[in-house]
């Protein structure tokens, strides 16, 4: 099936590891011009050398996220570089999972600055310039937003509490950004992935083993066991789900929160 983004200008933050690479990783191979975004430059060059070695081309910029200005730095960037932006995929920030009695102000304050504010800066400076190419070209199809977010917005975990509420608010502000920004042809979306086999399910799996006493392994087969599908999703089915929602497929999709938890949240 042709998806029609061959040459579609598709930046990707937190696409140097984890489900970012993975969907850097399917739109080039769909020849999208693939722009990737991370802090860490350690990471960045071995997502490009790993890409390279599959035949797939990146554009790389470090940034921050955190900061307005450097967002806006970026988009400039990867526009004045590659293209105008066609597609946003927001699966840069992960919030740190705290004991419940660790919980303090800071600590809620810190995971809506490591999860909230970086999708949501990036995506309004993204939407500006969608909004204004929109505006003078009359594009039926102006662009498209996918939010990778994760299914702790919608299933409350003792360790995943603030972070939780930072999903919670991006879920919010997905739908409510799509119902305005229909008018304009540009198509917001979200992913809620349950537990995703990445070097963050690492880290949650060791906190959840400490706190019952299990090596990490017991503690992967435990929770595999939980899901319905009978295992963790891979980073690539992800991004499958990705592609579509980014797609012409998807023209009359909008304002879609899609779970990805291998059926565990049987939720309306």
């Amino acid at each position: 099936m042709d998806l029609e983004l061959r040459n579609k200008v598709v930046l990707v933050t937190g696409g140097s590891k984890g489900i970012g690479l993975a969907c850097a990783r399917a739109f080039g191979r769909e020849g999208a011009k693939v722009a990737i975004v991370s802090r860490d430059p350690a990471n960045l060059a071995r997502a490009r050398e790993q890409l390279a070695s599959e035949g797939l081309h990146v554009h790389l910029t470090r940034a921050d996220l955190h900061e307005p200005h450097a967002v806006a730095d970026l988009v400039e960037d990867v526009t004045t570089s590659v293209g105008p932006i066609d597609v946003l995929i927001n699966s840069a920030g992960a919030a740190r999972r705290y004991d419940p009695e660790t919980l303090d102000a800071a600590a809620f304050k810190a995971t809506m600055e490591a999860k909230y504010f970086p999708y949501v800066y990036t995506q309004q400076e993204v939407l500006r310039r969608m909004v204004e190419r929109a505006k003078s070209d009359g594009a039926e199809d102006a662009g498209a937003i996918v939010n990778i977010i994760g299914m702790g917005g919608k299933i409350a975990s003792d360790i995943h509490i603030a972070g939780g509420a930072a999903n919670a608010a991006l879920m919010l502000a997905t739908v409510g950004l799509a119902h305005y920004h229909a008018r304009y042809g540009i198509r917001i979306n979200a992913i809620n992935p349950g537990a995703t086999l990445t070097e963050r399910l690492q880290e949650a799996l060791q906190l959840e083993a400490a706190q019952q006493g299990l090596s990490a392994d017991e503690a992967l087969a435990q929770g595999q066991s939980k899901v319905p599908l009978k295992r963790f999703a891979k980073p690539e089915e992800i991004a499958e789900v990705a592609l579509f929602l980014a797609s012409r497929r998807a023209s009359y999709v909008t304002g879609a929160i899609i779970p990805m938890d291998g059926g565990t949240a049987p939720l309306i």
